[in-house]
């Protein structure tokens, strides 16, 4: 015998023996002593019939129904196109090749579609895919990825003989053997266990970054099912982001126009990586997710525009520990053309979950009557979000394109107690109202209500004293709390002396449930708290108020001025406190206003 072919196939003399005698495989080969032109995606092969019909049901099958026997038959959507269908041929006429991981999912498949079964001679081309698969793959976690990787070109055929799902359910298990293996030489080694985890933790970690999504998903849920530590779940999911991910640069998150599809990814295969992996995170309270990875998605996925509940699950691990982010963070830049230079929108939903929380924990504390719970937010927490947001307006506020409510729901959101002092609020609105110098007057006074007067440093209030930008009332208002605190200063009071500072006696009321008596404690004591700290900060500045003056007094400079001369002579200007003045004050423009308080601008609290 012998083969004519466009490949130029070699191959062994001898004739392979069918194993069926039945009439129909005897009317076969009596058929068979020519040769036959097979079409494989646009390839032509010239093939010997009698090894083709020995093993190939599907062949045998074409050849009996075709009358014509210099017809071509032509082999659709074969799995592997013509290379596998190369290898399933050498096989038929025993031409020795080598199965490896590469090629083994195709031919596994081909043969299949070429319905290479015993029932036409043993040790067919499945039996023997089948044995490479059972003994080799899915013994070695490596195998079984590189396996896994090669049926993403496959069609569906692949899940119908089962190829994906047991490549899967063998990595699995196979991360569970080195997980095993790591915790008894911990064992065993000691000290040298750690370094002995972690190189083997890297090295399947970076196997699995070589899958398709899908496929990857799969391999994550097998482990998480199978127990496989969070941490080492987690720390794979890092290296795929990074690994899928790293065509996103820094520069071109700052730059959304610009932002070309990472090479072979398409924009929606972007999305798709970026929602499937935080839904893989990780829920254990035990794994904790690195902040800076979980903004790092946030902004992946406000940019590949991912769905709502993708985007609002990361704003809510973020929420979680808000109290342990940086101002860098929370700047994230917006990608709406014409709008802000940062997405306050997000931020602001940040803060609220956190707020959300922390209500949520009180109220689980008060129907359980504890006076601390474990996993409550303490309120030095809330003191460090009230100073990240202080921090992050002052920050916000330059932006030319800030509309002003988005500013003042920024503000709002955080309750009074979040904050011992008003410093922060005072130097964002500064900032803000110098940037947005065409405000309305009605706009500038409902911007500075939220600043407390009785809650302004010293600096702050040298500061808006003699402020020209802000309203004449909080001018005012200013200077009259300070004139409070001078006096109490100088007469010794303990306590500012401040109206708005309200504290009940303590003695649950007759007429309030047990809860509510609990829960009115709780707040006192938070008032209690705050308002220790808010004396804390005076008695400070009343120390280095004494010491200017006395240092002023020891100077006896003759232009020299002491702060409370120089506020004195301010009041005396504005009149309204002045018994000898009588009547309404004249009221001033903020033009005038800005004249005179050009003279004596204090340079110690500058916010510009």
């Amino acid at each position: 015998m012998g083969m004519v072919s466009e490949n130029h196939f070699s191959f062994s003399n001898r004739s392979p023996t069918p194993k069926l005698c039945s009439s129909f495989t005897t009317r076969i080969f009596s058929d068979v002593a020519g040769d036959i032109t097979i079409v494989v995606d646009g390839e032509s092969f010239l093939l010997h019939k009698f090894p083709l019909v020995s093993r190939s049901g599907k062949i045998r099958k074409m050849v009996a129904d075709t009358k014509d026997s210099s017809a071509k038959l032509e082999l659709l959507d074969i799995p592997g196109g013509a290379q596998a269908f190369e290898l399933a041929m050498k096989f038929c006429y025993g031409i020795n090749f080598e199965i490896t991981t590469v090629n083994v999912a195709h031919l596994r498949c081909a043969a299949e579609y070429l319905e290479m079964t015993e029932d036409y001679r043993d040790e067919n081309l499945i039996a023997r895919t089948e044995t490479y698969l059972s003994e080799v793959v899915v013994e070695s976690l490596e195998k079984s990825v590189e396996v896994l990787a090669t049926c993403e070109t496959l069609p569906s055929i692949a899940e119908e003989v089962e190829i994906p799902s047991r490549c899967v359910e063998a990595i699995a298990m196979n991360a569970c053997k080195e997980q095993l293996a790591s915790g008894l030489s911990m064992l065993s080694c000691g000290g040298e266990s750690t370094e002995l985890k972690s190189d083997r933790l890297e090295w399947w970690v970076e196997d699995l970054s070589i899958l398709r999504i899908d496929y990857y998903q799969r391999v994550i849920c097998a482990m998480t099912r199978l127990g496989v530590r969070p941490d080492s779940i987690f720390a794979s999911l890092m290296h795929f982001a990074q690994a899928s991910l790293k065509g996103v640069g820094k520069c071109q998150i700052w730059n959304p126009g610009k932002v070309n599809p990472i090479a072979g990814m398409a924009e929606h295969d972007q999305k798709t990586v970026v929602e499937t992996l935080v839904s893989l995170m990780p829920t254990e309270k035990s794994c904790l997710v690195p902040l800076s990875f979980m903004f790092g998605m946030l902004r992946m996925a406000i940019m590949v525009d991912a769905t709502i509940a993708c985007r609002l699950e990361l704003e809510r691990r973020i929420a979680l520990r808000l109290e342990m982010v940086s101002l860098d963070d929370l700047l994230i830049p917006s990608i709406q053309a014409g709008g802000s230079l940062y997405d306050v929108d997000t931020v602001h939903r940040i803060l609220v979950n956190f707020l959300q929380r922390i209500e949520e924990e009180e109220e689980s504390e008060d129907c359980g009557y504890e006076s601390e719970g474990l996993g409550s937010p303490s309120h030095g927490s809330l003191l460090k979000v009230g100073k990240l947001i202080d921090s992050y307006l002052a920050e916000i506020a330059p932006d030319p394109y800030l509309s002003l409510p988005k500013f003042i729901a920024m503000i709002e959101i955080l309750p009074d107690y979040a904050r011992v002092i008003d410093d922060g609020i005072y130097r964002a609105v500064d900032i803000y109202l110098k940037v947005h110098s065409m405000m309305a007057e009605q706009e500038c006074k409902k911007l500075c209500k939220f600043i407390n007067c009785q809650k302004l440093s010293q600096e702050a209030c040298n500061h808006a004293a003699q402020n020209d930008r802000l309203p004449v009332k909080m001018t005012v208002q200013v200077l009259y709390f300070e004139q409070l605190r001078l006096k109490n200063a100088l007469s010794g009071s303990s306590g500012d002396g401040f109206p708005s500072q309200r504290i009940s006696s303590g003695v649950p009321s007759a007429a309030m449930s047990p809860r509510d008596n609990y829960a009115s404690l709780r707040r006192e004591n938070r008032e209690l708290k705050l308002e220790i700290s808010r004396m804390r900060v005076r008695l400070s500045e009343l120390e280095k108020e004494q010491l200017f003056m006395k240092q002023g007094m020891m100077d006896k400079t003759g232009n020299g001025k002491t702060f409370l001369t120089s506020l004195s002579k301010g009041i005396g200007r504005i009149g309204i406190f002045n018994g000898q003045a009588g009547g309404k004050p004249k009221k001033s423009g903020r033009k005038s206003r800005g004249s005179e308080g050009k003279t004596g601008r204090s340079k110690r609290y500058s916010v510009s």
